[in-house]
């Protein structure tokens, strides 16, 4: 077995590959419990054609939203730190709500590219560099990127990049999308699809990259999927047709107790009830029973294609000769979510932001409606809270919040060299102690002979990949506008805040109960007590505000509606 000090000596700097999907469940690929068909992703999780190279973690979790975790993730700090507190708009109320990331905190790729001479590519979604809206035109896009409040991939240490630099959109003509520092003002009319464009320009970076053999490369996969809208091809969908009759009731059963059979999580933990703003499946609940299932089949539609072009950027290492000598990751930068896209004429937002024609001159219609079938560019829907509460199985709650069905994320690492440094028999194929995004920020630094900086929050695992035995030194903590949790040892205490009602702190021994239903605050009160006080230093530490935010008037900020947390 090599020491992680005999690593350090001569450090292999191998290839590192993350690749995030975004808005995917804990039970959404097949090596997490789901009937949905990811025989890739799988392949990296069991080890493929040899035992003892893939390795899941049962306890990885993410920062709740999409652009917090890609910040934790490109910097291995907490979101807040990293300038991305909130979301990507500058909230006035100091750095670490700026809404882009912060020019001091270096990314990953910077330190892998100054530091360890690797090649630094992106591919998909960048989400971290200020607001984009969805409606801009490509002449705001490209006056506005790269300035002190944009920056961009390639100025945060990316050599290429190609990908979108907002958030979500239509994956049939998606909006600022960029190649290096370019805006792409047109797709192919035909065959374009943003799941397939992304995989398929991470192969031909890596094929870029190993035609020098004597520099490694890091290479950032950021997946839009499968995040709303529903768009995927047509004969995709028509294999999960029908497959999503039996309703979301069955669903979460059947995942949890694979789950289960694959020793993912304990027996002892019961599946979490359906969630309270999902209704029964069953004729009088649910009357358009068809429209459900397509719009579920859509929604795995999206993660086969995706799984699909990994399969291809895995062909790809082995053509290259860069399969061995590879380190894959792969996990979601949220739970699975629950956002109601609605119909036009109705109260909200999203018609108007995601609304125009499609690139042959239809008129697109947002929102989830009945009368339409999900998947073609001409419609922009969500698969909405139930199927949501399936994707999270057995956790409860969703994307935005800090219980386990929002920072739960499906989590696999794939490295075949490893077996030369180690026994096959002494690396654990799953792992369920507790580990956080930004870890794999101190994994990668340590894999490619980095000194991790002191500053970071992340801590390196890579003694498990290494077949060594390792916990994480220092508690976890979240917030995301309001919702808050921490995570020491056993111990997870959180607190949900949902449409301005605030439920209090909840306290849940996760050894015993990870899917949160047995609330042992009332029994455990100086438990809590402390756990609080440790979260408020740990708030005050990252510059943590109470929510809702209080924009800066005249150099103050109005606290006269004191919130909770402080």
């Amino acid at each position: 077995m090599t020491k992680l000090s005999d690593y350090h000596k001569h450090p292999p700097k191998p290839n590192i590959i993350i690749i995030l999907a975004d808005d995917l469940g804990f039970s959404d690929v097949g090596c997490f419990g789901s009937e949905i068909l990811t025989p890739n992703i799988d392949a990296l999780a069991y080890g493929g054609e040899k035992s003892n190279t893939g390795i899941r973690f049962t306890q990885m979790y993410n920062c709740a939203r999409c652009c917090p975790s890609r910040a934790a993730l490109l910097t291995g700090m907490y979101p807040h730190q990293a300038g991305i507190g909130h979301m990507v708009y500058d909230a006035g109320v100091g750095p670490a709500y700026q809404g882009f990331l912060r020019e001091e905190i270096p990314t990953v790729a910077e330190l892998l590219r100054d530091c360890g001479g690797y090649k630094t590519y992106m591919a998909g979604k960048w989400h971290v560099g200020g607001e984009y809206p969805p409606d801009a035109s490509h002449e705001w896009i490209q006056s506005n990127m790269g300035d002190a409040s944009h920056p961009t991939p390639t100025q945060r240490g990316f050599d290429q990049f190609y990908g979108t630099l907002g958030g979500g959109g239509s994956y049939y003509q998606p909006p600022s999308l960029v190649l290096n520092d370019e805006v792409v003002k047109e797709v192919t009319p035909e065959g374009f699809y943003y799941t397939d464009a992304i995989n398929d320009e991470a192969c031909k970076m890596i094929k870029n990259a190993c035609t020098d053999k004597d520099a490694p490369f890091f290479l950032y996969v950021a997946h839009c999927a499968p995040h709303w809208p529903l768009h995927a091809p047509k004969e995709k969908i028509e294999k999960y047709k029908g497959k999503y009759m039996r309703g979301w009731d069955s669903l979460r059963r059947e995942r949890h107790q694979r789950m289960i059979d694959q020793k993912l999580i304990s027996p002892d933990w019961s599946c979490s009830p359906r969630d309270d703003y999902s209704p029964p499946w069953d004729e009088d609940h649910v009357p358009d029973q068809e429209w459900e299932d397509s719009r579920m089949a859509t929604y795995a539609a999206q993660i086969t294609v995706m799984d699909e072009g990994i399969g291809r950027i895995i062909k790809t290492l082995h053509t290259t000769g860069s399969y061995e000598d590879t380190v894959i990751f792969f996990l979601s930068d949220n739970g699975g979510c629950a956002e109601y896209l609605k119909e036009n004429g109705e109260e909200g937002h999203w018609p108007e932001f995601y609304g125009g024609l499609t690139r042959d001159g239809r008129i697109i219609k947002v929102g989830n409606r009945r009368e339409l079938t999900p998947g073609d560019e001409e419609t922009f829907m969500s698969y909405d809270l139930p199927w949501a509460n399936a994707s999270n199985s057995p956790f409860r709650l969703f994307k935005s919040w800090v219980h386990e069905g929002g920072i739960a994320t499906p989590f696999v690492i794939h490295w075949p060299a490893a077996r030369t440094l180690v026994s096959n028999d002494s690396i654990d194929e799953i792992n369920h102690d507790p580990w956080i995004i930004m870890d794999i920020v101190a994994t990668c630094y340590d894999l490619a002979g980095i000194h991790i900086p002191d500053s970071l929050e992340g801590e390196s695992f890579l003694p498990i990949l290494l077949g060594q035995t390792l916990k994480r030194r220092q508690p976890l903590f979240w917030e995301h506008q309001g919702n808050c949790a921490v995570r020491d040892g056993k111990w997870k205490l959180v607190y949900r805040r949902r449409d301005e009602v605030e439920t209090g702190w909840e306290l849940y021994d996760m050894e015993k109960d990870r899917t949160e239903l047995q609330n042992l605050a009332t029994h455990n009160k100086e438990k809590v007590k402390s756990l609080i006080q440790m979260w408020k230093d740990w708030a005050t530490r990252c510059d943590v505000l109470p929510w809702p935010l209080h924009p800066i008037k005249d150099g103050e900020r109005d606290w006269s509606n004191l919130p909770w947390m402080w």
